[in-house]
């Protein structure tokens, strides 16, 4: 595409704003009235039809572009968010430590909520393991690519359709 069609299109660049200003199609009547023979107004027709699904690729590349930006900020604000909350979590089990505290020794009530604490975590990574073991292997898809091999045709070393013609490389 030369630089004349790529006007208005600036999905390229190396910043994230990609914008679209314009929608490049050529002049539809290059030619004089009737002058045109048919092959000329077909490769028109063709030149401008392609112009045309660039600038829809470039426009939908645009939209895409915004709405991605958009996600990967409100990703990363609730990244933030997480982190923030884990790190709080040490100033809630403290303050239900002291306040347990004003019934207990202080050492027991720092034992009873570090063994809550553990016994969270023992739960938590008994349902992670049980999730672990539940994965199943991709049985369809394991199925289909051993049917490919009776469908594709296996060639020797020396055949066309073999690692010597570059196919597998």
């Amino acid at each position: 595409m030369s630089n004349k069609d790529r006007a208005g299109m600036f999905t390229d660049r190396d910043s994230f704003n990609p914008q679209v200003n314009a929608i490049p199609l050529s002049d539809v009547d290059t030619h004089a009235k009737g002058q045109a023979s048919i092959s000329d107004l077909v490769k028109d027709a063709s030149a401008q039809v392609s112009s045309l699904v660039r600038s829809e690729v470039e426009l939908a590349k645009t939209e895409i572009a915004a709405s991605a930006k958009k996600a990967g900020i409100g990703v990363g604000l609730f990244g933030a968010a997480a982190i923030i909350l884990a790190h709080s979590s040490f100033f809630l089990f403290f303050t239900i430590a002291e306040a347990l505290d004003t019934f207990l020794p202080r050492w027991l009530a720092f034992l009873i909520v570090f063994l809550f604490m553990l016994l969270l975590v023992i739960i938590l990574a008994l349902v992670g393991v049980k999730q672990v073991k539940g994965v199943k292997k991709p049985e369809k898809t394991i199925e289909s690519v051993s049917e490919l091999k009776t469908v594709i045709p296996q060639g020797g070393k020396n055949s066309a359709s073999g690692r010597k013609s570059g196919m597998y490389t």
